[in-house]
């Protein structure tokens, strides 16, 4: 898969792709681990769980595709009241290249692709 980057030098992958130099700071921001990954596999992101949708509207959303306008609504709001959660991020993405990691199926429509393009306006 061809990762996902936004003007803002941000991009999304999935977690489950190899990493590569161009990468910048890596963060997961799941909230749940993701299967069949030992952590030590990953030793060079960090996990930004804080920043992942609540698990309520995680569970509401469960990647329908006719609630993803909403979703996005729900989680921008999410956000906006979570600035501890988010700011290390802007922080990395105004020094260097920041990779969003994700271990969802359907990367365009995640969370992950909000989150970018909500960090994309701050930078």
């Amino acid at each position: 898969m061809t990762p996902k980057r936004g003007k803002s030098g941000i991009q999304v992958k999935r977690v489950y792709e190899e990493a590569s130099a161009e990468d910048g700071a890596r963060f997961l921001v799941d909230g749940l681990w993701p299967r069949g990954i030992k952590k030590s596999v990953l030793p060079d992101m960090e996990w930004a769980k804080e920043v992942a949708p609540s698990a309520e509207l995680r569970k509401w959303y469960g990647h329908e595709p006719e609630k993803w306008k909403e979703f996005q609504k729900r989680y921008r709001a999410e956000l906006a009241k979570n600035t501890g959660a988010w700011k290390p991020l802007l922080s990395a993405a105004k020094k260097s290249a920041v990779t969003l990691l994700t271990a969802t199926h359907d990367v365009k429509i995640s969370h992950a692709m909000v989150l970018m393009d909500f960090l994309k306006r701050k930078v």
